[in-house]
């Protein structure tokens, strides 16, 4: 069962082992090398990579270096850490149990350390909430809005689903990214938490060198919504000033479009916009936006620092929480993040609409 909770460690029996243990995490950060070592690099490969890093082969090691990252998680206090090791501990789950579910393999034993739908769904108290149907399954609607609220993309709202009965009906697949969900939000929740001066002491070298990773890295984590309203002021006037037609210098013009490609705009979505500034030409504007994504280029260009709109005087309009951020993504994320609660707001009213039309 080790190794299950190792490749697991979310679940609750990998919590309730490591008690079983009477494991002193303090004793731990202080003597076991490895352990530490596999915590850092599961926080630094989440930052870095969107993932935890390659799985230790002692079961032991791998299982007790998830309750040490959640530790460094703490000691960094950094919303933007959280929201991404939650979403890399979860991906990485994903991608796991995914695997176990097409693995057909005649190896799989008792002894197994995979999961399946029905002991993940029994994980987050789901069995009761989710049945299985002729084409797919059908989960109570209560459930699903919460799960899904942090899914951006339009199929995921309720408006868009045939609601019926007060359920919503879902393909397999639908079903397995809203667990990783439901993995996303157990990990995230109680992060960061208070740290024992002792753990912390112990561990501050790895916390700093964490802190270094974020301060380096462009914080520019997949968004797939466009919401200019919560765009940061620079963005916002020079997208205004795009729309007006007017003409941007090579700066500005690199600027905003790196920011749209990283948000999750296309470059049809993209090349739109420019139409109607009077010196566009399409086939440049199309072969700069592919350039820039990456498309046709070795490297995806990420917007500039914060800094570097500064210097460039693209740095407009400054708001309060400019001055708490290093990077316009940065801004972009925590605006979406502040949001949250209006989205949840209208996927309400997305449910109770579509109830009343029942």
């Amino acid at each position: 069962m080790q190794r299950l909770h190792a490749r697991y460690p979310f679940l609750e029996a990998a919590r309730d082992a490591v008690a079983t243990e009477a494991v002193d995490l303090a004793t731990v950060v202080e003597q076991d090398r490895a352990v530490v070592d596999r915590a850092r690099e599961r926080v630094v490969a989440s930052l870095e990579d969107g993932e935890t890093g390659a799985p230790r082969r002692d079961a032991r090691v791998e299982l007790l270096s998830y309750p040490v990252a959640r530790v460094l998680v703490s000691m960094v206090d950094e919303r933007v850490l959280v929201r991404k090791y939650a979403r890399a501990e979860a991906a990485t789950a994903y991608d796991r149990f995914t695997d176990d579910l097409t693995d057909t393999t005649e190896l799989k034993s008792v002894d197994s350390t995979g999961l399946d739908v029905d002991s993940l769904l029994a994980e987050f108290d789901l069995r009761d909430d989710v049945r299985e149907t002729e084409d797919g399954y059908r989960i109570d609607v209560g459930t699903y809005v919460p799960l899904a609220a942090d899914l951006w993309a339009d199929e995921w709202r309720l408006v868009n689903r045939a609601l019926a009965d007060g359920e919503v009906p879902v393909t397999e697949s639908e079903l397995l990214t809203l667990l990783r969900e439901a993995i996303r939000g157990r990990i995230e929740d109680g992060l960061p938490f208070d740290v024992p001066d002792t753990i912390a002491t112990a561990l501050e070298a790895e916390a700093a060198e964490i802190r270094e990773v974020l301060a380096d890295l462009e914080l520019t984590r997949e968004i797939d919504t466009v919401v200019p309203d919560l765009f940061p002021p620079c963005m916002k006037a020079l997208l205004d000033q795009i729309q007006k037609g007017e003409h941007l210098p090579h700066h500005s013009r690199f600027a905003i479009t790196a920011f749209l490609a990283s948000i999750g705009m296309s470059t049809d979505e993209i090349v739109e916009l420019y139409r109607v500034n009077s010196s566009f030409g399409e086939e440049m504007t199309r072969y700069q936006t592919d350039h820039i994504r990456g498309d046709t280029s070795p490297t995806e260009y990420s917007p500039p620092s914060c800094a570097t709109m500064q210097s460039y005087g693209d740095c407009v309009n400054k708001d309060d929480l400019c001055e708490t951020i290093p990077h316009p993504m940065a801004y972009y994320e925590e605006r979406i993040d502040d949001a949250d609660d209006e989205i949840e707001d209208w996927r309400e009213t997305d449910s109770e609409s579509a109830s009343a039309g029942d």
